[in-house]
């Protein structure tokens, strides 16, 4: 048995006299401990699953009707609001910012933090954000440097987090009983948020329009009841957020499995679900290649479907270092967003040789070349990139195209080369809205160099063919030998600040079986082997009444995922729903018959057990596990830890069928860690690992050049380019953050670097859109999206003109997530389709008629 290092037990979880490792340098490779091995996204070679989805992957997804759910009239049908309100709180258009950060962006973090938490509490919260020795943002996943680390590691949105879950205001009981679920769901989400921390654990009974308070071992009792009153464990479906620490995410799923269920849906699957299903086959893993060292030598980054001013503004510090050190950046998006073209970075000021420049000057340019890219059309901007490429090589054979490393290293470049070839230029051009004088440009910039890195986000994963479009980023890559070595490789940049690491502990319904086997020999019971449900498959058979309990560790899945009044009917027809969260949110208001809404820490909380203070450990975008330990004490109240509440539940409902010992993995976290490092490979030594300043890299085959496919070889890819037609009225949807909200969460009403200020229901359109409707500025509009002859219907939105491709329209999330249909999802991976809905817009005042006789129907 491997045993945890000697440690003080009053101070379990401390790093107290830990040697440091040497931390990795730029252009060398991270120590990455044992052999690369596939992480669990990629099947069994053998698993049906992975010949399932790998069949789908040139054919559309089979036909599956589902009607529509009521949008526009199920306010008048459920008097808890599942959608925000529709009340306008009053826009203001300015100008769009050119220049993201700088001074405005830390006042906003002052100002938030303090208004939060109060000075004191918020400012400790700042100073020990993301330090070697305190604890891990709950916002984005984007690592920290390696080597030295500013008093201010974070950026503006991890501020607002940050601050957010320090927030000395409690939602406790009183709350709940002075305010009923419809009442509550009637603030908007903003305010929901600022009610405060969650600080006891609360019930609604059947027939009950309150949260009222209930003992913890009451309500441990009523969750054991319902799961052990299911006529099979596939009746409940284990739900999981991004931010959930690697401890609790593996108590997670491991309780999930001894009760005898894969059905592990979580957050992944409406995100990056894409990435890992185009990244394992390919590369053998699903997650990124490159450290954040590798940016700061690239020669050309290529940013596609990705806003990192708005979701992941410390990368654009990682930007800045690539352009002093002389990197071209290639822009891809709908929006030209401020974070992609320019940055002043807030270290600046503190810096007396830069400290002017910073303040008055324009920032470091971050685009070198723009691609204003329609929706949808990434696919053929990639074909036309590697076409260019292609012609360049027959012009310069061998300069382009790095055929030694594809003769070494690939399979299928042959039949991908043809295709790419094969590819006209016309319908190149007319899917991606860019020219190929256009295109010419960017490839210019890769023609002769390698140290090239690709970077994206949902702006692509969520797209119908995400999955394609991110296998044809791969195929860019091999093509030019830009992968495995310093300066390049594969970025997908991750949202919460554990979606990566909660995959990694197991959090996922079709794991791989030998880390079931792992668990097994581990933990001694039999797991099942059962394909689980992800999000869309559990929410469509919650829907159809086949399951009995729902359980929620973090998020907010009403509002995260699609098909908004969709979610909101599977949720009434649950016999429980179980919340465990840090913050009221509207997902808590929908429930099934009995609910339970339970507090539990923040990462910046501190966290006592038996054993003393407890860290827990959290893996950043580019595979690096690092510590997280709280250091704000909590308010007051009856919160327990996740690990807590988990094993509290494991014990309630598996009783003797358990031979776990919960209580010692609850008392110790180190304990949890012993256990990781057995059965999940790359873990090894992880308690002594994880008190290493900085933490620890993960294994990873890419990059080394060591692909863990079946023959060991990286794979082109030879995908289907579709094009989808669409009626002369119709137009293509994309949904967005807002600067002020982070998820689901929502800070403020503002969106500064898009000039919009006081509002949230807007839709951004092309002005010559808006004329052809005879919409102007500020105008009340509806939005109606089409799908299989459904259709959906949000009221009362503003439409502001913007600087976006003629035929699409952009709107925030969640408002705009009822448009989005269930069954509209991309191929192979089933992510929803956020990133593509056909939508007609109108002025609000063309469906009075309408809305009047639906309201009356409604009321008879």
């Amino acid at each position: 048995m491997e045993d945890s290092p000697q440690t003080d037990p009053g101070k379990a979880g401390q790093a107290h006299e830990q040697k440091a490792s040497l931390a990795p340098k730029s252009g060398e490779r991270p120590d990455q401990g044992h052999a690369p091995v596939a992480d669990h996204e990629i099947p069994n070679a053998d698993h049906p699953s992975k010949a399932m989805h790998e069949a789908s992957a040139g054919t559309p997804p089979a036909e599956e009707h589902i009607p529509a759910p009521p949008t526009m009239e199920a306010k008048y049908l459920h008097p808890i609001l599942a959608q925000p309100p529709e009340a306008l709180t009053g826009l203001r258009l300015e100008g769009r910012e050119k220049v993201a950060a700088g001074v405005t962006a830390v006042i906003k973090s002052m100002q938030f933090s303090w208004s939060e938490g109060g000075m004191g509490r918020g400012t400790k919260a700042l100073l020990g954000l993301n330090q070697k020795n305190g604890f891990d943002c709950s916002s984005c996943a984007w690592p920290d440097p390696d080597e030295h680390r500013s008093v201010a590691e974070f950026c503006e949105n991890g501020a607002k987090a940050t601050a957010s879950d320090a927030d000395d205001r409690a939602a406790g009981p009183e709350l709940f009983a002075k305010h009923s679920l419809a009442e509550l769901s009637r603030l908007s989400d903003r305010d929901q948020n600022n009610t405060g921390r969650l600080t006891h654990p609360m019930v609604k009974r059947p027939g009950d329009n309150h949260y009222s308070p209930i003992a913890w071992p009451d309500a441990f009792d009523i969750i054991a009841k319902e799961l052990n009153a299911c006529a099979s464990p596939d009746e409940a479906v284990f739900y999981t957020s991004g931010k959930i620490p690697n401890e609790p995410a593996f108590l997670f799923q491991l309780f999930a499995r001894e009760f005898g269920t894969n059905n592990l849906p979580d957050c992944s699957n409406m995100c990056h679900e894409s990435s890992g299903s185009a990244l394992s086959p390919t590369l053998g893993l699903g997650k990124g290649s490159v450290t954040l060292n590798d940016l700061h030598e690239a020669e050309v980054i290529l940013i596609i479907g990705q806003n990192p001013g708005t979701n992941h503004p410390r990368m654009l510090s990682a930007l800045q270092a690539a352009k002093r050190n002389g990197a071209k950046i290639i822009s891809v998006n709908p929006l030209p967003e401020a974070g992609l073209i320019a940055f002043k970075n807030p270290q600046d000021f503190m810096n007396p040789l830069r400290a002017l420049g910073a303040l008055i000057g324009d920032g470091t340019q971050i685009t070198d070349v723009f691609l204003q890219v329609r929706v949808d059309g990434d696919m053929a901007l990639l074909r036309g990139i590697m076409k260019h490429l292609f012609e360049a090589e027959d012009l310069n054979p061998g300069q382009v195209v790095d055929r030694s490393f594809v003769a070494e290293f690939t399979e299928g470049f042959d039949s991908f080369e043809q295709n790419i070839r094969n590819t006209s230029w016309e319908e190149i051009e007319e899917i991606s809205g860019i020219s190929r004088a256009q295109l010419l440009e960017a490839a210019n910039l890769m023609a002769r160099k390698q140290k090239i890195i690709t970077c994206w986000a949902m702006g692509v994963t969520q797209q119908r063919q995400g999955v394609q479009t991110i296998q044809e980023i791969v195929n860019l890559h091999l093509m030019k030998g830009a992968i495995g070595k310093p300066g390049a490789g594969t970025c997908p940049v991750r949202g919460h600040s554990n979606v990566q690491g909660d995959r990694t502990m197991g959090i996922w319904e079709r794991v791989k079986g030998d880390f079931l086997d792992a668990l097994e020999k581990e933990f001694k019971f039999k797991a099942p082997r059962e394909d689980g449900l992800d999000v869309v498959e559990s929410l469509k058979t919650m829907h159809a009444g086949k399951t009995r309990v729902y359980f929620s560790l973090g998020g907010n899945l009403l509002a995260a995922g699609p098909d908004t009044e969709f979610i909101a009917e599977a949720m009434r027809k649950q016999k429980l729903t179980v919340f465990v969260g840090t913050k009221l949110n509207r997902g808590h208001l929908t429930t099934g018959e009995t609910s339970l809404l339970l507090p539990t820490f923040a990462h910046v909380d501190i966290d006592m057990q038996k054993s003393g203070h407890q860290m827990t450990s959290c893996e950043n975008s580019m595979g690096v596990v690092s510590q997280n330990k709280g250091i704000l004490v909590p308010l007051a109240g009856d919160q327990l830890s996740e690990v807590a509440i988990i094993s509290g539940v494991a014990i309630a409902t598996l009783g003797d069928k358990t031979t776990t010992d919960w209580v010692a993995m609850t008392e110790n976290y180190d304990v949890i860690r012993d256990h990781i490092a057995r059965v999940i490979p790359g873990f090894e030594d992880f308690n002594k690992k994880l008190r290493e300043p900085g933490g620890f890299y993960l294994p990873n085959g890419p990059r080394e050049r060591k692909f863990t496919t079946k023959d060991g070889k990286a794979h082109f890819t030879t995908t289907t380019l579709e094009k989808y037609e669409v009626a002369p009225d119709q137009l293509i949807l994309m949904t967005v953050r807002s600067h002020d909200q982070f998820n689901t969460t929502i800070y403020e009403y503002n969106d500064r670097y898009r000039g919009i200020h006081g509002e949230r229901r807007v839709l951004f359109m092309n002005p010559a859109d808006m004329a052809a409707r005879n919409i102007k500025a500020k105008d009340l509009i509806d939005i109606t999206s089409h799908y299989q002859g459904e259709e959906r219907t949000v009221e009362k939105f503003v439409a502001v003109p913007y600087d976006i491709p003629k035929g699409n329209v952009s709107a925030y999330f969640p408002e705009a997530n009822p448009l989005v249909p269930i069954t509209s999802v991309a191929k192979v991976s089933n992510t929803p389709t956020s990133k593509y809905v056909v939508v007609t817009v109108v002025p609000t005042a063309v469906n009075n008629d309408k809305r009047i006789k639906q309201r009356e129907k409604m009321m008879a």
